[in-house]
């Protein structure tokens, strides 16, 4: 296009500033908010270089992530008496919607939203430097890949910590009441009656929790999905799956630039197969072996085994680790 021009430095800047937004908002705890008559469970990132919301009714889910170009046109649409800069606009965002994510409500600011399965729309009335300040988040339906690690991997792994911890409980549970009889044994004897408590039995508490306390957590409607404790474990969880996906990135970038700085090959030596006899296996490069037995090594297992092309000098008899 004229008048176009192709900056390399500023794509990469935007890229990486689009995925700090995404691994900021992956430790985000999610939070209760009402926008009119709805509930929804959302988080939020708001940075220099953009934000990123992702929202849910436990029906949907719905996420945008807007950059400062973006948000610079979408201030001029919608507020075309206010003249400021795309920071300023980013951080009275910030106050209006970290307060929601927080549990507090100002009757100042105004929040309405409408939706569709595949559109969530929230219209925001404020003001900024005393005059009206208008905003829309445009927020279509999420990608699964996105629920996969915002909400499903993140509960699972939080269902198993809680059930390794339910664990840990019963057991300590137990310790305590084998420790309680060892003193009734020993004569010794409450001072207070009311204070007696029959032993621990993990089966019938776990049905009474199912047949009592069950309906009235399902019961309590989706606005109670992250309770306080709950938002902790979450941000703990997601950590370290943060952390994981970090350490991957950085394994597959090391991995890319090795064999980028690897030398090439020349001639028959780039050939992946080798024919023997009439089979065709599957070099494997010498670097697997062990490095303490060198080229001379055995495999552990018969899939490990390297086979070697034939060579016309006449072969002569192994010795050693190979005898």
């Amino acid at each position: 296009m004229p008048g176009s021009v192709w900056d390399p430095g500023l794509h990469h800047t935007r890229m990486e500033g689009s995925e700090d937004l995404d691994s900021s908002l992956l430790t985000q705890p999610w939070a209760s908010v009402c926008f009119g008559e709805f509930t929804f469970i959302a988080k939020a990132c708001f940075k220099e270089t953009g934000y990123v919301l992702l929202i849910s009714d436990l029906s949907s889910v719905w996420y945008e992530r807007a950059d400062t170009d973006i948000i610079g046109k979408r201030s001029k649409e919608l507020n075309k008496r206010l003249t400021a800069h795309v920071s300023s606009f980013l951080n009275r965002l910030s106050n209006l919607m970290c307060p929601l994510l927080e549990g507090r409500e100002s009757d100042a600011n105004s929040f309405s939203c409408q939706q569709t399965p595949s559109k969530l729309t929230i219209h925001v009335k404020s003001e900024l430097s005393g005059l009206p300040f208008y905003w829309v988040f445009h927020c279509p339906a999420a990608a699964v890949e996105m629920i996969s690690r915002h909400l499903v991997r993140p509960l699972i792994r939080m269902s198993l910590a809680l059930q390794y911890q339910l664990q840990e409980l019963a057991s300590l549970l137990v310790q305590k009441d084998a420790e309680i009889e060892d003193y009734r044994e020993s004569g010794a004897a409450l001072s207070r009656g009311r204070l007696r408590t029959e032993p621990f039995q993990e089966k019938p508490f776990l049905q009474k929790f199912v047949d009592e306390s069950l309906p009235q957590l399902c019961g309590a409607g989706d606005g109670q999905a992250f309770t306080s404790t709950l938002q902790h474990l979450y941000t703990a969880v997601a950590r370290q799956e943060a952390r994981a996906a970090q350490k991957r990135r950085h394994s597959g970038d090391a991995e890319t630039l090795e064999l980028a700085s690897s030398p090439q090959l020349p001639g028959e030596a780039m050939d992946s197969l080798v024919t023997v006899g009439s089979q065709q296996e599957s070099v494997e490069p010498p670097s697997d072996l062990p490095q303490s037995l060198g080229a001379t090594a055995t495999p552990s297992s018969p899939a490990q085994r390297v086979r070697l092309p034939v060579s016309k000098a006449k072969r002569k008899k192994a010795k050693g680790l190979f005898g």
